[in-house]
């Protein structure tokens, strides 16, 4: 009888089987319930109505590790072992029949202080079980008791209560955390969109602060190129005077050596008249004493740094005020505020308009005094 019990037990459940099923083509047994099992771990994508598949699918045989390939109806296109239940009907009849029914003993507890008592009465007025002899002679004999049953029953109802309290509280407690996590998510997110439009104005700025360079270092530039430009030509106009004094001079040394004296007398006039046009810059302009200096381009940017380092996040009081500012500046460069609120958290930023640069620049156009 043992090794017939050994022969129907399935492979999963360990447990004598149930509706057992023919797993083809390898013939091994498997409860109907269990080849399901295994059948759903297998295809967990396939559809299923009730709780059970119905499209076709395969899977491995637990025993043999065979390959079984079932149709539409999966595992409930599989017949049934019906020998196999009726001999396991057949062993369920024997075992019945030949083994009594185990009577099913209950414990009791004794009691501490009289050892040949069961507890069998509750003390209402300590809360705790006794038994009879306690009450009679022992330590509870003053005491109000009660049947443990009624006390039983009482004291279950309270403990399912208990229980069920602890269960709701629990799901509380899930749905705070879940909440928590979200608002920790939304924080973060929030984070993120704060940070990204803190750069955008930062950046903002800086393109400002680039162009503005550019345009004030164009101004100096052009001051540059003008002035260059004018000593370039009055360098020219005196090297081409120069250049013309060198020669009267060669004239005027060849003439020293003309021996005839009426020749001598007759050349000698125009080229004194040159000699002393030559001697003569008058008509050559000349520079002003520090026309070269570029110091009248002087920029003082302390209110602009004051203004810069006291940058920061607008407070919830000055929002009003900002957005009167706004509107009234219109679509002005470097002003802007963002308001975002995730979750239970509120944030407001805003970036302060960047101050236009302030420079004491007068330059000097390029003065030139003639000589006179």
């Amino acid at each position: 009888m043992d090794n017939l019990e050994k022969q129907l037990i399935c492979p999963i459940c360990l447990e004598m089987f149930t509706k057992p099923v023919v797993i083809l083509p390898c013939q091994h047994n498997l409860c109907r319930k269990c080849a399901n099992d295994v059948f759903q771990a297998s295809n967990p994508y396939l559809p299923t109505r009730s709780g059970s598949l119905t499209s076709g699918g395969r899977f491995r045989c637990p025993s043999c590790r065979h390959e079984v390939i079932l149709d539409r109806h999966g595992v409930y296109g599989l017949q049934r072992n019906l020998l196999v239940e009726n001999i396991i009907d057949m062993f369920k009849q024997e075992s019945s029949s030949s083994k009594p029914a185990p009577e099913k003993k209950e414990e009791t507890p004794m009691c501490d202080i009289h050892e040949d008592e069961k507890i069998n009465i509750y003390c209402v007025t300590h809360g705790v079980p006794t038994c009879s002899m306690c009450k009679v002679f022992g330590a509870h004999k003053d005491c109000e008791v009660a049947p443990l049953s009624s006390i039983y029953q009482t004291k279950k109802t309270e403990l399912s209560d208990g229980i069920a309290m602890v269960v709701g509280n629990n799901d509380r407690m899930q749905g705070i955390i879940s909440q928590l996590e979200e608002a920790c998510r939304a924080i973060e997110e929030n984070s993120r969109r704060q940070k990204t439009l803190v750069c955008e104005k930062f950046d903002h700025l800086y393109s400002i602060l680039e162009e503005k360079k550019r345009e004030l270092n164009q101004k100096v530039t052009d001051e540059q190129e003008e002035k260059v430009n004018y000593i370039r030509g009055l360098t020219s106009k005196y090297g081409d005077h120069l250049e013309e004094s060198c020669k009267i001079l060669e004239m005027g040394i060849q003439a020293m050596d003309e021996p005839e004296m009426a020749l001598f007398l007759q050349n000698t006039k125009p080229l004194l008249k040159k000699i002393e046009e030559a001697s003569s810059a008058a008509h050559l302009d000349k520079v002003e004493l520090g026309y070269e200096s570029m110091d009248h381009y002087k920029v003082d940017f302390k209110k602009e740094g004051k203004a810069l380092r006291s940058i920061d996040f607008i407070q919830d009081d000055e929002d009003e005020d900002e957005e009167d500012e706004d509107a009234g500046a219109g679509a002005e460069e470097g002003e802007g505020s963002q308001t975002v609120s995730g979750g239970a958290v509120s944030a407001t930023s805003a970036q302060p308009s960047a101050p236009p640069q302030q420079m004491s620049s007068s330059p000097s156009a390029p003065t030139s005094t003639p000589s006179t």
